[in-house]
């Protein structure tokens, strides 16, 4: 079975216009394979060397302070084309994004983003529910998704919810047959600041552990079934003749 990685993407500026010197001031990525989030992820913010808007400063919060100590793009670009080299970006407006970082991938000598290749939600959505509101919060809204935590916007926190939005949008859990799938806004979010960083979350196995008394107690109905019922050979306690 061919492996497919997929790339949610989102990126918060300074910002609307990268053409008038506006720069990307942090990028939260979320892993998907074969459309199941995996539980790594990249995230880091950025010192985008020029001051924050006030319209940008109020709809993500990160101030020329918080930021004046964090990495120049420059410094992160090769650890993040790296993680995203060899998966397909998904992304929400995927032209504001994708404008952004070319702007940025210029100016440190790196390959630029094929548009073209990029899959854009917002388009999905356009499509899918034409003359109804597909922004993010309309979206988790229609899907049922919580976003209670996204009082403001971040980079990291929207492409996890974003990841759960793009699971609906084609076609939602039976996607993954409810097998492994966990919504990406339960992923854990990285503790480390001005860096970027890659953990693995995979959920681990639950296994139900029968206590002596049911045990006892399924022991004593077998014990009623006579001869060699097939409960024993499943157990092992039995060969078939």
């Amino acid at each position: 079975m061919k492996i497919v990685r997929e790339i949610v993407l989102d990126t918060e500026t300074t910002g609307t216009d990268h053409a008038k010197g506006d720069r990307i001031v942090e990028i939260g990525c979320v892993e998907l394979l074969n459309h199941i989030p995996t539980g790594q992820f990249y995230h880091v913010y950025i010192n985008p060397e020029r001051p924050m808007s006030e319209g940008a400063f109020a709809v993500h919060g990160l101030s020329d302070e918080f930021l004046a100590d964090k990495p120049v793009f420059a410094a992160i670009a090769q650890d993040f084309m790296d993680f995203v080299a060899d998966g397909r970006l998904v992304i929400h407006n995927a032209a504001f994004d994708i404008g952004f970082l070319n702007a940025e991938l210029a100016r440190t000598g790196h390959p630029p983003f094929v548009l073209a290749d990029v899959i854009d939600t917002l388009g999905m959505a356009r499509r899918k529910h034409p003359g109804a509101a597909n922004n993010l919060d309309a979206l988790c809204s229609r899907y049922g998704i919580d976003n209670s935590k996204r009082t403001k916007h971040g980079a990291l926190l929207d492409a996890e919810i974003l990841a759960e939005v793009y699971i609906e949008l084609i076609g939602g859990r039976q996607v993954g047959f409810d097998l492994a799938v966990q919504p990406a806004s339960r992923l854990g979010r990285s503790a480390v600041t001005g860096t970027g960083a890659l953990r693995e979350a995979r959920p681990r196995t639950t296994i139900m552990r029968l206590t002596d008394a049911e045990r006892a107690a399924h022991a004593a109905f077998v014990e009623t079934l006579g001869g060699s019922p097939l409960w024993r050979e499943y157990l092992g306690e039995a060969k078939p003749e």
